[in-house]
């Protein structure tokens, strides 16, 4: 019972992922993955959120991102119903929510009738991105106030902004903010501001019925911990929350990385079940009307018995 819901290709996210989409998809049932969710990144549509390699022409650069989701969704209609009967695919998309005036735009592209979910993600602090290098990292770091206490804490605000404005089923790498910090392992309740605006999207997210995610990119990044850290998990499960996985794979070489290791650390906060969905009808849509979706609790144990 195996699945991710966080997932991209090098077909869609060129420069930042690796492979086709449908290859990715035949890799996934290939490791015992019973559902994908495909999770391409959402286009920008504004130059100055460009990133480097994409500013050797910028205009054509934006002008691709467009059409180039266009061209995802159809495509994952169709591997949808080409491997319907190995693999049960979801899709979405990864927002990305650099300033609240995307909020709007990422609710039109979730109300396409193909589109299940999408993910809520920050991967910026004042529109600068965290998770690129450390030169922009250091950028962040400025333009929230010189230290990184004030860049942890101008980081859950906008999270708060966009959980306010979408309620995404599924909250994407929820304190990816330490991934470049000179302590990721902090205990970040040292930070009293910091903790309490955790607290206070947690319970957010909690309140709405929202799912975070199990990301165990982290770990393949170099981090002790999957997304969230401890921490914040126990907090989460204090307020009754619930965890779905994800590989966040950015190609075949990354799918179901560190799952393992993952699993082992949802066992250990005394987790015994995680979260998917189920789309009826499956394949396909009817119309314009959207497919149905079902929760389906799996059972980690069943998902570790995948990968012994």
């Amino acid at each position: 019972m195996a699945f991710t819901m966080h997932s991209h290709s090098g077909q869609f996210c060129p420069g930042h992922a690796k492979d086709q989409l449908e290859e990715v998809i035949k890799h996934a049932i290939s490791v015992g993955y019973k559902t994908i969710g495909l999770t391409e990144h959402m286009p920008r549509t504004e130059l100055a959120d460009l990133y480097p390699e994409e500013l050797d022409d910028p205009e054509e650069s934006l002008a691709v991102l467009a059409p180039r989701h266009e061209a995802y969704l159809k495509e994952a209609q169709r591997l949808q119903a080409a491997y319907s009967s190995q693999i049960h695919v979801l899709i979405g998309f990864e927002g990305e929510w650099l300033r609240p005036s995307y909020g709007p735009f990422i609710k039109s592209l979730a109300a396409e009738p193909c589109i299940d979910y999408f993910m809520g993600s920050l991967h910026h602090v004042n529109a600068v991105p965290i998770d690129y290098d450390s030169s922009f990292y250091q950028k962040a770091v400025e333009s929230a106030g010189g230290t990184e206490e004030k860049l942890y804490e101008r980081y859950y605000d906008q999270q708060y902004e966009m959980l306010q404005a979408l309620k995404p089923r599924v909250v994407g790498h929820f304190d990816l903010c330490r991934l470049m910090s000179q302590d990721p392992g902090r205990d970040v309740r040292q930070w009293t501001a910091v903790w309490e605006k955790i607290v206070r999207n947690l319970q957010f997210v909690a309140g709405y019925g929202g799912w975070l995610e199990c990301n165990t990119s982290a770990l393949r990044k170099g981090l002790a911990e999957p997304y969230p850290c401890r921490t914040i998990a126990e907090e989460f499960l204090k307020l009754g929350g619930k965890f779905t996985m994800s590989d966040d794979s950015h190609g075949i070489a990354q799918v179901a990385t560190n799952y393992k290791k993952g699993l082992e650390f949802l066992e250990s906060l005394g987790v015994t079940d995680v979260w998917t969905l189920g789309r009826t009808p499956h394949p396909g849509v009817t119309g314009t009307e959207k497919a149905t979706l079902a929760d389906k609790k799996v059972l980690v144990a069943d998902i570790k018995q995948s990968f012994d």
